[in-house]
């Protein structure tokens, strides 16, 4: 197969709801709390998401304009140069998928409540992933596992 042709289709796991009517740019900033709904054929890939526990969830920025190849350099509103659009968190991007790390504040069956959310409602969710810091906080680590979070 050429790699040029190559088309890549996604659906959504879930949506973000939050009552938040504006949201920081990035998640390291934010404090805004707001619930991931999560499609129910989805019910048992959640069973070990705990309270406390971090995650990375990635996400569809719904809203960009599409791409052109002026976005390749774009001004953050804080800096006063250009910079290349894979150097920073802009949300017009060649494809719009966005990663947050949020705390888990709560989980009941598919709704789980979480801190730290930079997007707004109605937000597509393509996945969920754990937080790894480093190797023993890895799933996949064979060695001395770190404890869980509660």
């Amino acid at each position: 197969m050429d790699e040029h042709l190559m088309k890549i289709t996604m659906e959504p796991i879930g949506f973000i709801r939050t009552g938040a009517e504006k949201v920081p740019r990035h998640w390291s900033l934010s404090e805004v709390i707001g619930t991931l709904i999560i499609d129910m054929k989805y019910l048992p890939g959640l069973k070990d998401i705990r309270r406390g526990q971090r995650i990375v969830v990635i996400f569809h920025f719904h809203r960009s304009p599409k791409f052109r190849s002026s976005f390749l350099t774009q001004k953050p509103p804080h800096r006063e140069e250009e910079l290349g659009v894979f150097s920073i968190c802009s949300p017009i991007r060649p494809n719009p998928i966005g990663l947050s790390v949020l705390e888990v504040l709560e989980r009941d069956g598919n709704r789980i409540s979480v801190k730290g959310l930079d997007m707004e409602d109605g937000t597509p969710i393509l996945d969920i992933k754990p937080h790894v810091e480093d190797k023993p906080s890895c799933p996949s680590y064979e060695g001395k596992r770190r404890q869980r979070t509660p």
